[in-house]
């Protein structure tokens, strides 16, 4: 977004523009990954395009998937311009996608398969006395 000639804007209007929390905003100057803002005569945060780009960057980069620690080192490396290092965290970021959707698979194996017993089911709740079963056998060991 390009602002004109020098022109600076309150949080509220980055907030908008951006549709970000206000409180957002404040969290990343807390964590570092912003700048603290010029200030008012009045004390109110004004930023300037730089700040409002690093914003559209920050946004970008979550779109993304990666976490506020990535983007703390992102913005490190953009400042460096080291694209070795931008794949390794991409390569990392990947690892632990396909670590979760690994996961999410096995999960969605024994939801499925839960459900089929489910509707098989003409006695009771097959699920949960197979919940219950395995609750004690764990308490046997």
């Amino acid at each position: 977004m390009k602002l004109n000639n020098g022109t600076q804007m309150t949080i509220g209007q980055v907030a908008k523009t951006l549709d970000l929390r206000i409180s957002t905003l404040r969290y990343y100057e807390r964590e570092g990954l912003l700048a603290p803002p010029d200030r008012s005569a009045s004390g109110y945060r004004l930023y300037d395009e730089a700040a409002v780009e690093r914003l559209e960057f920050i946004r970008s980069a979550q779109a993304v998937g990666f976490t506020l620690e990535d983007i703390r080192e992102l913005l490190r490396l953009d400042e460096e311009s080291s694209c070795k290092d931008v794949q390794q965290l991409l390569n990392h970021r990947l690892a632990e996608v396909e670590t979760k959707l690994a996961d999410l698979n096995r999960v969605r194996t024994a939801l499925s398969g839960a459900l089929e017993q489910c509707r098989k089911s003409r006695r009771g709740c097959g699920v949960l006395m197979s919940l219950r079963h395995r609750k004690a056998s764990r308490k046997s060991k």
